[in-house]
């Protein structure tokens, strides 16, 4: 594979026969809607013949769904030659320990038929509920953090789950060690019986980091513990936030940095997330940008004629445009650059692998490169 960023005065056609490829090729590669619109900046995978002869690194590749039902059985087939595990979320838990219930039969039929590796996942968290109390009274009882798993290994031997994916987020700090018992308990209790145990962590920098969102989160606990993390290296362009990177690749270096100091490598799946934002200028607080797919980004670039850019430090290509209202956007999305430049880090720092938030946003170009530089496991 290469990566031609379209110029000045590029057709298809000339970008075609500069690689020596058809345009159908090109086309097919980045489904693109109208082959004669393009506009600067782009980028475009041209799927040229790799003389290569090295072995590509042997990579392991999870992504979470949160579409269910028929929805999210479609996603899981259309990218499951690409994923060893699949996470649907979620599982929530509830005060009483119980769980809530998820339309996942059709999904867990897809999973098969794909040879991926079924994972169970659980949250505190909800749209409206930042989760934290329910944390704490989980993570306070004993008995109660025995019946979640009590009835977590329910599901599962039901269902066919194979292993837990436990992401408590907003967790208060003094729920630190707690938090850490309890991991310890669904390994003591899930190991024996077959099952794998991960979780997932938000992104700090040092183990002294303060925030409701980091503190709880103790990473040399959690590399110890389960068999594997994945580290939600996304939302810093928060869809509440400013604009800005959703995914800095320089920010992401800084948590990997301290991370592979206090988790084993091989435990580690680095973030990734496949889908853009739109914020609307100035930003206000309140407002939220509008989250939709890297394809959909494109085709405002295109619509609005306006170039894309690209910020080397962030790795992330991003534009302007204005509305029919007159309004400024900013649009930070991803792309082939981003992508193979995120590839690269994961082989850098020699991490397990890659794990996707979401699936259900359409990014063709991410999933051709995925299998252009790595050979994907498959457990099952």
């Amino acid at each position: 594979m290469q990566i031609h960023v379209v110029r000045q005065g590029n057709t298809l056609w000339t970008i075609a026969n500069g690689y020596g490829v058809t345009t159908n090729q090109i086309v097919v590669a980045n489904q693109l809607e109208n082959p004669n619109a393009l506009v600067v900046g782009q980028a475009l995978v041209i799927p040229t013949v790799s003389r290569s002869t090295a072995p590509k690194p042997v990579i392991d590749v999870n992504a979470y769904t949160i579409n269910t039902g028929e929805t999210g059985a479609r996603e899981i087939q259309e990218v499951g030659r690409y994923l060893t595990y699949w996470m649907p979320f979620v599982y929530s838990v509830k005060e009483d320990g119980s769980l809530t219930t998820l339309d996942d039969t059709e999904m867990l039929k897809s999973a098969a038929a794909e040879r991926i590796v079924p994972v169970l996942a659980i949250t505190n968290f909800s749209a409206t509920e930042a989760g934290s109390d329910l944390a704490n009274t989980i993570l306070s009882s004993k008995e109660l953090q025995e019946k979640v798993i009590t009835n977590v290994l329910a599901v599962m031997k039901e269902k066919g789950y194979k292993g837990l994916n436990i992401d408590f987020e907003n967790v208060y700090p003094r729920d630190r060690e707690n938090y850490n018992q309890f991991l310890q308990l669904a390994v003591d209790r899930l190991h024996p019986q077959g099952y794998f145990v991960s979780s997932a962590l938000a992104p700090k920098t040092s183990s002294d980091q303060k925030g409701l969102l980091v503190e709880a989160h103790d990473y040399e606990a959690h590399g110890r513990i389960v068999d594997f993390v994945v580290l939600m290296t996304y939302e810093w362009g928060y869809r509440k936030g400013p604009a800005q990177a959703i995914s800095p690749l320089d920010e992401i270096k800084k948590v990997l940095d301290y991370a592979v100091t206090v988790i084993p490598r091989d435990k580690i799946f680095f973030g990734f997330q496949i889908y853009a934002r739109d914020w609307v200028l100035p930003f206000v607080q309140g407002s939220e940008a509008e989250t939709f797919s890297q394809q959909e980004a494109v085709r405002r670039a295109i619509q609005h004629q306006v170039a894309i850019q690209y910020d080397p430090v962030a790795q992330s290509p991003f534009f302007r445009y204005v509305d029919d209202q007159g309004r400024t956007h900013e649009v930070w999305f991803e792309d082939a650059r981003s992508a193979q430049a995120k590839f690269d880090v994961v082989k850098e720092y020699n991490l397990r692998g890659i794990s996707y938030w979401v699936l259900g946003y359409p990014y063709p170009q991410n999933w051709l490169l995925l299998e252009d530089n790595f050979t994907i496991r498959k457990r099952v």
